[in-house]
């Protein structure tokens, strides 16, 4: 068990029995796991893909620094979100959606798993 780490270099992987552990952040993508994960992704360029869906839950975004743009595609049309620091947004189970960086920032993100879905650019 880790006491203390860096969201910097590491994410914390939350089972379904609700045990928090923390694990050395792999380059990319999170980690996907049965249950969440919780990270933070430092951007400076969007994500190398063209959205992404999790069927296992929500996710809860989370902008620390800078600026972006959450897009959800769901059935009545698309919704533009743009986050400022301190905004957060809850993206629904299922729903397809991007983030566009509008500034290089800093994104806590809380990733249901293990299932999801990246399209290619």
């Amino acid at each position: 068990m880790r006491l203390k780490f860096t969201l910097k270099d590491h994410q914390v992987n939350v089972t379904p029995d609700r045990t928090a552990v923390a694990a050395k952040a792999p380059p990319g993508p999170p980690m996907r796991i049965d249950g969440y994960t919780l990270g933070v992704a430092h951007r400076s360029a969007n994500a190398p893909h063209g959205g992404e869906m999790h069927p296992d839950g929500d996710e809860v975004l989370y902008l620390i620094s800078g600026r972006v743009g959450v897009t959800l595609e769901e059935e009545s049309g698309e919704t533009r979100i743009e986050l400022e620091p301190g905004d957060a947004c809850i993206v629904p189970r299922g729903v397809w959606h991007r983030v566009d960086l509008l500034e290089s920032c800093q994104l806590v993100h809380l990733t249901p798993g293990p299932g999801g879905e990246h399209r290619r650019l």
